[in-house]
């Protein structure tokens, strides 16, 4: 009997929408402890300009578009494949290329996305649609317009993968933890325990005061440390607060004028 078997390709293409969903379900089920909210349901429902429904939209579109530019750059690129199957697995092998592919995904993301945020045309008319959800939540994490899910995150995801070395198996579990990440990232909870919170400065409460209104010109990384914004003077601090009515709130704790 024969059996079936899933090419890394197609593995290192699927897995982060699937990663996705599940995550994103994850999240959507401990939302309703508002104890861990950085925003109230009530908030999330009279704040946010967009339905649910079209975020699910938009965020299919951008994993169609993101699913069709890796299998291109897997054929492309697959000359290279049997290669790196040869090659010894090496834990510090993996960890440069994670480390790079970080690295690489992160000067991409901020640089295009702090672009999109002072080229008034960009914003307008791209980049305000992610900026719909002033409370942003985990399955509205990759809702973009087309061209900048394009832009952001498809080409930085391939510039990564590219520029890393890394191999199409490497990239199931890279991609992967990507997606993971930026699900968190969006999800306007703050979990005690959380890993990823513990880890990274870059995280639920930090993005969620680049979604406010006073943070728009702050806090542009993504997905993962916040170096350009230190360096670059786009770093906003902040504090987290416990709200009376439960949950909890970022604020600013430094002086900032609107220019």
């Amino acid at each position: 009997m024969m059996g079936f078997a899933v090419s890394d390709e197609l593995l290192g293409t699927v897995a982060p929408i699937v990663v996705y969903w599940l995550y994103s379900g994850i999240y959507v089920a401990l939302s309703s402890l508002e104890s861990y909210r950085l925003h109230s349901k009530v908030e999330e429902e009279e704040k946010n300009l967009v339905s649910k429904s079209s975020v699910v939209k938009g965020v299919l579109v951008q994993q169609v578009v993101q699913a069709v530019v890796a299998i291109l750059l897997f054929t492309v690129t697959g000359s290279d494949v049997e290669a790196d199957k040869a090659q010894q697995f090496s834990l510090l092998v993996l960890a440069r290329q994670f480390v790079t592919a970080m690295i690489v995904l992160d000067t991409w993301q901020y640089f295009m996305h702090r672009y999109m945020h002072h080229n008034k045309f960009l914003y307008k008319h791209i980049h305000s649609q992610h900026h719909r959800l002033i409370v942003p939540y985990a399955y509205g994490a990759l809702y973009n317009h087309p061209v900048e899910g394009l832009l952001l995150d498809t080409v930085g995801g391939a510039l990564s993968f590219l520029v890393s070395g890394m191999s199409p198996r490497t990239s199931i579990f890279f991609f992967s933890f990507a997606t993971i990440k930026t699900v968190d990232d969006h999800c306007g909870l703050w979990l005690p325990g959380n890993l990823f919170h513990m880890v990274f400065k870059n995280n639920s409460a930090y993005h969620d005061i680049h979604h406010q209104l006073y943070g728009t010109k702050y806090n542009f990384s993504q997905p993962f440390f916040v170096m350009w914004d230190r360096i670059l003077g786009t770093y906003m601090p902040y504090s987290l607060e416990k709200r009376e009515d439960g949950g909890f709130e970022a604020r600013p704790t430094k002086e900032f004028k609107d220019d």
